[in-house]
């Protein structure tokens, strides 16, 4: 346990919770004896990192609509990353499972590392509050974010691009208006000009993700289908 918890970098004071996150159902129903399995908890780390990811998402793209957001979360959020977290963490070494479970290969199944990446969460918000289980979530959410940019953003200044090349006299730039926060946090504010008109502005945790909320604006006030 003191292994995991040096990579979790939590000490748990009830480290009963840690224990009971790490109890797969195979191993409680065949072991029984009071012994619970982690579903519980994993109901409830589910909703905790929803709630960290929209919050987090909700407040450092303020100009990205529901619908992006909404998708950009299930991204974040999905098994796949999960259970990417769980193996980071090397979480499937200390999984209680069944006989059974264990060697059909439990330790290396996606659904079962995601759910006990959601378990763990759980356990530390139980165990540490809220603020333990944002830190924990965003240290695996902000570098994925970064993987997910490009997929996310891709399209918006490229549309723009072509629709302003129809008309090879006018150009587009990109100038960057503000920069805010710390450097772990930063918040960046762009306007895209046409010509010398400022045509959209955008925010973004970077220039590159600016620029495209920017591009963005511009193609919805020119009544772009995007």
């Amino acid at each position: 346990m003191d292994s995991l918890e040096n990579k979790l970098n939590y000490k748990f004071n009830n480290k009963a919770l840690l224990l009971n996150a790490l109890t797969h159902s195979s191993y409680a129903n065949e072991v029984r004896k009071g012994i619970t399995s982690n579903e519980r908890l994993e109901f409830l780390g589910d909703s905790v990192l929803s709630i960290i990811v929209s919050d987090y998402l909700f407040k450092n793209f303020p100009n990205m609509p529901e619908g992006e957001l909404t998708k950009l979360r299930a991204s974040l959020v999905c098994e796949k990353s999960l259970c990417g977290f769980s193996r980071s963490l090397d979480i499937g070494s200390y999984l209680k499972l069944g006989k059974g479970e264990d060697k059909g290969g439990g330790r290396e199944r996606d659904s079962i590392l995601a759910d006990a990446f959601e378990a763990v969460l759980a356990a530390m918000y139980l165990d540490g509050g809220m603020e333990v289980a944002r830190k924990h979530v965003l240290r695996f959410v902000l570098p994925e974010l970064e993987h997910t940019d490009d997929e996310v953003f891709k399209d918006y200044k490229t549309a723009l691009q072509e629709i302003i090349q129809r008309n090879p006299e006018e150009s587009v730039t990109y100038i960057l208006t503000d920069e805010t926060g710390p450097d772990h946090n930063k918040q960046f504010t762009v306007e895209v000009h046409l010509n010398s008109n400022v045509i959209g502005s955008g925010r973004g945790k970077s220039k590159k993700q600016a620029e495209q909320m920017a591009a963005k604006q511009a193609l919805h006030l020119m009544g772009a289908d995007i």
